[in-house]
């Protein structure tokens, strides 16, 4: 009798420490690669910088030269309702223009059809507010001066940058026409300040769910109109507005370009 007590006492713990000990790729469910790919345009025409010609809600013309954001805290809900959020330090991508690859990420979500994909614009408070020495990868502070989206002065990522020429902004200290917006503020480290956090919520059509399967690849495609970021509950225009930084201003650019996004198309093989 003690002895078959012994056993089955044995067995138990066997059973639990197995549990305790369970490699973390079989305790958690089975995760599926997704890829998103950001596709930026004006209007119907494929964005070109430096060349394409382009022409915003108030008839002024201009050219780009630069286009990055920031996207960050991808969160899916699936046909169920049920809502899956991209670990969080696996969800920040920093997307430019100059350097196509970037607009091509890759989450990793479970298995199962999707209906909704949500994003935020810029970089959270959370994050922001971090030791450096734990910001890696592309929200490494000098990863990002580099790439010119951070404020060394205000110790801040800036969440969207877009410059360009324009014959109706005023000439500038280099004899050229340039227009320059470069948006941030995540509300203030000890006291309230400029918050320009979006989220950003894309219902998928029927035709266009993710549908994501072991041994498959789902891609799907968001569009990002440039010339949203001129209209909107603000109209923008580059006479008025040639440059735009951390003002209260900022806030008028960042409630536009939230609404640049919109599905464009899904494809599951």
């Amino acid at each position: 009798m003690k002895r078959k007590l012994l056993l089955s006492l044995i067995s138990v713990s066997t059973v639990l420490l197995y549990g305790l000990n369970k490699p973390e790729n079989e305790a958690a469910e089975k995760l599926v690669p997704l890829y998103i790919q950001f596709i930026n345009q004006a209007g119907n025409q494929p964005l070109q910088l430096n060349t394409g010609q382009y022409s915003n809600s108030s008839g002024e013309s201009f050219t780009l030269s630069t286009l990055q954001y920031f996207i960050s805290n991808i969160r899916l809900r699936n046909s169920n309702g049920k809502e899956f959020v991209v670990q969080q330090d696996s969800s920040y991508f920093l997307i430019n223009e100059s350097s196509p690859q970037s607009g091509k990420v890759r989450v990793n979500v479970p298995e199962g059809e999707y209906d909704r994909l949500y994003f935020m614009v810029g970089v959270d408070s959370l994050r922001n507010t971090m030791p450096v020495g734990k910001r890696k990868g592309i929200l490494d502070p000098a990863n990002s001066m580099d790439n010119g989206m951070y404020w060394g002065w205000n110790s801040g990522y800036i969440f969207f940058k877009m410059e360009g020429n324009s014959p109706k902004a005023p000439v500038d200290p280099t004899g050229q026409r340039k227009f320059r917006y470069h948006i941030g503020g995540f509300g203030g480290y000890s006291a309230p300040t400029i918050n320009n956090l979006k989220q950003v919520a894309i219902d998928l059509p029927e035709q266009g769910r993710i549908i994501v399967r072991q041994g498959s690849q789902s891609t799907t495609y968001v569009g990002a109109d440039i010339l949203k970021i001129f209209e909107g509950k603000t109209s923008i225009q580059i006479s008025e507005h040639p440059s735009v930084m951390f003002s209260a201003f900022s806030v008028n650019i960042a409630n536009n370009y939230c609404n640049m996004f919109f599905h464009h198309h899904t494809e599951n093989r």
